[in-house]
């Protein structure tokens, strides 16, 4: 018998959701890209994470494929955040970070917009550029001498080995 993990329990449960009542013409639905320990990523996010800046993507780039490899790996990055607890952004820097995702578009109505298609509002933004900025100062603590692009990366592949991580956008493609 296989034992039911809290990962499985999670998935029978996404899979038993999407066999229920059939979706309305009109109804917005999300796609569960992956799931990464306890928490789904969804193309939602994959779509708010490119319209915000949130995570660097080349231009035409695929989204998938570029970006949620990136927002599993802060979603890793997020739980040793929550673990050690880097000091807390000051008000200013969250107020500049929110400010440039706001600079992206050419005006407010824009914004407003993106954030509508996005399916996120300005608190949840706010909230994603507060834990952007708390993995920013962990990682600044961490890694104090000699922090590279490769160090950092060798540690996040420590950290997925660790933790159980369901890609499902690969079944997708």
């Amino acid at each position: 018998m296989i034992e039911p993990t809290p990962r499985r329990l999670l998935l029978l449960l996404m899979l038993v959701a999407s066999a229920g009542a059939p979706a309305r013409a009109d109804e917005v639905l999300d796609r569960v890209l992956a799931v990464v320990g306890d928490h789904m990523i969804t193309l939602t996010d994959v779509t708010a994470a490119r319209d915000f800046g949130l995570v660097d993507a080349p231009a035409g780039a695929d989204l998938v494929r570029e970006i949620l490899p990136r927002l599993i790996d802060r979603e890793l990055m997020l739980v040793e955040v929550d673990r050690y607890a880097p000091p807390e952004p000051g008000v200013e820097a969250l107020d500049a970070a929110m400010g440039a995702a706001r600079a992206r578009f050419a005006s407010e109505e824009a914004f407003e917009r993106a954030l509508e298609r996005s399916g996120i509002n300005a608190g949840r933004l706010r909230e994603t550029l507060r834990q952007n900025l708390r993995i920013d100062a962990y990682l600044d603590q961490r890694f104090t001498r000699g922090r590279t692009a490769q160090i950092v990366q060798d540690w996040i592949d420590g950290l997925r080995r660790r933790t159980e991580i369901v890609d499902l956008s690969i079944t997708a493609r």
